[in-house]
């Protein structure tokens, strides 16, 4: 099954991919973050996309035009989306440099295009989202880090808020009591947008912080880009380990 593979902070290109196309994707949403790169990486066709775009300028999280990508996604033949978030660390055992693999989310995003549904298909568009990411997917990305010895946390609650600041202690608090482990800013609505179109997605966060007023060391973005470097390395081998086991190398 073609693999749809989109990366964030930290992750602006896949080491070890050889691209053999690129695809710029007009779509009824607009442009996507960047023209999508077709290569393959560990023997195995994958579409990589970098969610906040790959000129000198980042896209800020609410401003991502998450409809394009994923339906970009799609019209590119990928089945499967292995979505990277760096993410801060509410719960106590979410320290940076931990890969998690979250089971759950909640949006707290406002202003984003949630939804391909305009209404013009004369019908409600209602979508089972009791469980945001596949099971089966997250299922074979586990299997994959237990058998590579990447080291991994298996289940979190995603808390999403929309960026691009950051939260205050207080907001983390509230996060942390409303069940939240780790907090992002892009896992929604990409999610959501797959589940609509049918195309099956989980994700692998990257902690590269403790939230605020959750850890004893002060914010250092120099500290978060060396935590993000080391983290990469593992999320590759992650995905080296899970492609491998599709092709059977």
């Amino acid at each position: 099954m073609s693999l749809g593979l989109i990366g964030g902070t930290g992750l602006t290109r896949l080491a070890g991919l050889e691209v053999v196309a690129s695809h710029a994707v007009d779509t009824p949403y607009g442009q996507p973050s960047m023209a999508i790169e077709e290569g393959v990486f560990a023997g195995r066709k994958l579409f990589f996309l970098h969610r906040h775009g790959g000129g000198a300028q980042p896209i800020p999280p609410h401003l991502v035009n998450y409809r394009a990508n994923i339906w970009a996604l799609r019209e590119l033949g990928v089945e499967r989306i292995f979505a990277a978030n760096a993410v801060g660390g509410v719960n106590s055992q979410m320290i940076p440099g931990k890969l998690v693999i979250p089971h759950q989310l909640i949006d707290y995003t406002w202003g984003r295009e949630h939804s391909f549904d305009d209404g013009s298909r004369g019908e409600l568009l209602h979508v089972d989202f009791t469980r945001p990411y596949d099971e089966t997917l997250r299922s074979e990305i586990l299997s994959a880090a237990v058998a590579a010895d990447v080291p991994h946390l298996d289940g979190a609650v995603l808390g999403v808020v929309q960026g691009p600041r950051l939260e205050t202690a207080a907001e983390i608090t509230r996060f942390a009591q409303d069940g939240c482990d780790l907090i992002g800013m892009t896992g929604m609505p990409e999610a959501a947008l797959a589940r609509e179109l049918h195309i099956p997605y989980a994700a692998v966060c990257m902690v590269v912080n403790a939230a605020a007023g959750m850890g004893d060391q002060p914010f250092s973005m120099d500290v978060i880009r060396e935590t993000l470097r080391r983290e990469t390395e593992r999320f590759g081998a992650l995905v080296t380990a899970f492609l491998r086991r599709q092709t059977g190398i």
